[in-house]
């Protein structure tokens, strides 16, 4: 172990100054520890100036995560703060309000399940529940498979190209074959029929998404249903649905509580969502329903009789913070359906008020004329953009220079070529910040259209698209 050179004796006193000490003129530690006790308001103050120049989270468009929640919100998390949910004998009725979270799920998903207490499982995000929706469907297959007396090496499942990192993660963690439907200008969405092409008698499920990350659309699971209904009639599989509505989970039954996409459909299994997005709570929190006890696989449950009883729990990790229950459990009791409902439609009424604006500016085009969700994605007009010096990389930059974090990046695979900028829209994003963001905009804009050189951006793009336009010769002239 290093030597600590610089280790002093140092007598805390509460009268010092935070910024007359000592310690203040000293760096913080980066590879050892240091030899003496700080004081609590000196290591506060180090720790909070190590942040300070971050955006603020209200200010941070990128996010899907709750950055606002109310003060007894924040006031009981805090209390609830040294809570391990998995010590279920020692925090009681923190497991009985996890249970009565995963029964309002339900219900609001339109479950069929009979039981007082439905099936599901709280985890660490909307990533958790993913993969623990995954992993049942697989293990669900493999028990039809060794039943049939076939083989269970050549497991797959389909999901559009817009899907979230973790599918990628669950395919290449259980080697389980992850097959793309490509996103494209004709299919913004999942392109249903290609989907039912990919599938096979090793297809575990196929997963729609509400609340595609890359776009802000809604796969359209009802549709899906019905051609499944028919290709598992046709084909004698048992192809389930599994549907990720990370955001749309806690948007669907507030804002189109008549739309089909829930456990009203036959193939719909399980569906996960993210608590701390538009559930509302601080991250970080996912929540996974299933249709019914039968479809959560019996090796999914794991006990141990180390905590003082014998304790069963799904998830993959095993010891989690219990505030987040308590958080998510107090928002269905201070909100209520209607406060939910009226949350939502505000994220809406301005997320559409934000969308109508940008697209009457001439040098942008709207991904999609209507939004189903909060949150949104444009690109540059393509004749505008052939003779811009600039990118959306550049205005991205700009805006950070207000606290603004909008978000530029290319799309996936198939529309890679394809540059946006997308804005989410959560509590806590008032109509006023709108125009103060609407108004950096055109200001930033009006700054890059002055600009007598191209950006290094700008360079790179048209670099790639030379790179790409020659390639496209080459191809076509079959050298």
């Amino acid at each position: 172990m290093k030597d600590n050179k610089n280790c002093h004796n140092e007598e805390c006193e509460c009268a010092t100054p935070v910024f007359g000490s000592e310690r203040m003129l000293e760096s913080a530690p980066c590879q050892t520890i240091p030899c003496h006790p700080t004081s609590p308001e000196i290591a506060y103050q180090m720790v909070k100036d190590e942040t300070f120049a971050q955006t603020q989270p209200r200010l941070n468009l990128a996010t899907f995560v709750t950055t606002y929640m109310d003060k007894y919100a924040t006031r009981l998390m805090n209390e609830a703060i040294d809570i391990n949910y998995i010590d279920e004998t020692e925090y009681p009725r923190v497991a009985v309000m996890n249970a009565k979270c995963i029964n309002i799920m339900a219900n609001l998903w339109n479950s069929p399940e009979q039981n007082k207490w439905k099936a599901g499982a709280v985890a660490i995000g909307s990533s958790e529940a993913c993969m623990l929706g995954g992993v049942a469907a697989w293990l669900r297959w493999k028990e039809r498979r060794k039943a049939a007396g076939k083989p269970c090496d050549k497991p797959n499942f389909i999901i559009s190209s817009g899907y979230q990192v973790v599918w990628e993660k669950f395919a290449q963690l259980w080697q389980i074959e992850m097959r793309t439907v490509p996103l494209s200008h004709e299919h913004i969405t999942l392109d249903i029929e290609k989907a039912i092409s990919l599938c096979d008698e090793n297809t575990i499920c196929i997963v729609p998404i509400m609340g595609v990350t890359w776009t802000g659309m809604n796969d359209d699971v009802e549709a899906l249903d019905a051609a499944l209904e028919a290709y598992n009639a046709k084909t004698g599989h048992n192809i389930p649905i599994h549907v990720d509505a990370a955001s749309g989970g806690f948007i669907m039954p507030f804002l189109y509580p008549e739309k089909r996409w829930d456990f009203r459909l036959k193939w719909v299994l399980s569906i996960s969502t993210s608590g701390h997005k538009y559930g509302l709570v601080y991250p970080g929190l996912g929540w996974i329903v299933w249709k019914d006890k039968a479809y959560l696989p019996g090796d999914m449950a794991f006990s141990v009789n180390y905590l003082g009883a014998n304790i069963t729990q799904v998830g993959l990790n095993f010891s989690r913070p219990g505030a987040q229950i308590l958080g998510q459990y107090y928002q269905f009791i201070r909100l209520g359906f209607e406060g939910y409902k009226a949350i939502q439609h505000s994220c809406m009424k301005v997320a559409e008020y934000v969308h109508s604006e940008i697209a009457k500016m001439p040098q942008f085009n709207v991904y999609s004329k209507e939004l189903v969700n909060p949150l949104f994605i444009w690109s540059m007009n393509c004749d505008y953009a052939k003779n811009a010096k600039w990118t959306l990389f550049d205005l991205q930059d700009r805006l950070k220079q207000s606290g603004w974090m909008v978000p530029a990046y290319t799309m996936p695979k198939d529309i890679e070529n394809m540059t946006v900028m997308r804005i989410v829209v959560r509590q806590g994003f008032s109509r006023d910040m709108a125009d103060m963001l609407l108004n950096d905009i055109k200001s930033y804009i009006a700054d890059l259209e002055k600009l007598e050189y191209p950006t290094e951006s700008r360079l790179a793009m048209d670099k790639k698209e030379g790179h790409r336009k020659k390639w496209h010769l080459f191809s076509h002239t079959g050298r």
